[in-house]
């Protein structure tokens, strides 16, 4: 009864908003300011700014039907010496677009979230990788921090940078969404990424140090993308869980995810957000029903 009051909630909220996103490139002055249109995009663009390449940096992206992405996404990296494209398969011009935008393109069977990455890490020109995923870009703060960080002799492995989500329409400052700091810039001699199905983390047993420049996250097209990742990564996320023994319980299943939902409305602020706080604190409690839902059956 409380999941059909909620639905009933945001199905009112979201008819009287615009769902699809169509994105233009445009949407990131808001964040990254007027610089972001000075800046010339095209890789290596710290050479021409007089500074060190070393250490250089090689980015890496794993792809699969992106097209409609990807350029946005490497445009973003003009600060990186190399982008590495490692592409499993895709049946869209995902490899073409990236190869007109300066990227170098290997296709590789799909392994795993962690499997392909570290590929992509083992295939890259230079032991600093920065991994992005295609749905994420550089915000101008961050790709002139990484340009300042070249010229200095830093002594970590790895580095964080908090992350900010665009949905469905409006950039989230809430709801436990931000600033979710990830750890992207690593040294690959010393770090490396694990996790067998879903949700990968990057293993680093020396020191990490942190960016302040955001990473500019837009995960989902529109409502129904959403729904249907939940779909596809509670059935990752249970297929991990079984194989790593745990068994479902009846508890979690009722308990969890209305304890999801008090966490990320009123815990994490996500009324702050307005009804796409309500919208996330949804869906993040479906996640975890379904998720517990196919362990237990």
């Amino acid at each position: 009864m409380i999941e059909e009051f909620l639905k009933g909630l945001l199905e009112l909220a979201l008819n009287r908003a615009q769902l699809r996103l169509n994105l233009p490139p445009v949407e990131l002055r808001a964040v990254v300011g007027k610089s972001q249109l000075e800046v010339p995009h095209s890789i290596g663009y710290s050479m021409g700014l007089g500074i060190s390449a070393m250490p250089a940096v090689t980015a890496t992206i794993i792809t699969l039907n992106e097209e409609d992405r990807i350029a946005e996404t490497i445009g973003s990296l003009s600060c990186c010496d190399e982008v590495l494209v490692v592409d499993s398969g895709s049946t869209d011009r995902t490899r073409e677009i990236a190869r007109s935008r300066g990227a170098r393109v290997i296709e590789h069977p799909w392994q795993g979230y962690s499997k392909q990455k570290n590929f992509a890490a083992r295939q890259a020109r230079n032991d600093w990788i920065l991994s992005i995923d295609a749905d994420e870009r550089l915000s101008i703060e961050l790709a002139d921090e990484l340009v300042s960080w070249k010229s200095r002799s830093d002594k970590q492995a790895a580095f964080s940078m908090p992350r900010r989500v665009f949905y469905l329409g409006r950039w989230i400052k809430h709801s436990g969404w931000y600033p979710d700091r990830k750890i992207r810039l690593y040294n690959r001699r010393f770090c490396q990424w694990d996790g067998d199905f879903v949700h990968e983390s990057l293993k680093v047993n020396e020191p990490v140090g942190a960016f302040k420049g955001d990473i500019l996250h837009f995960p989902y097209r529109d409502w129904n993308d959403h729904l249907n990742r939940i779909a596809r990564y509670t059935d990752l996320a249970a297929r991990a869980a079984r194989s790593s023994g745990r068994r479902g319980n009846i508890g979690k299943l009722v308990l969890a995810p209305p304890l999801a939902f008090i966490k990320s409305f009123f815990l994490q602020a996500g009324f702050l957000d307005g009804w796409r706080g309500l919208a996330i604190a949804y869906m993040g409690a479906r996640y975890v029903f379904q998720k517990e839902f196919r362990i237990l059956f």
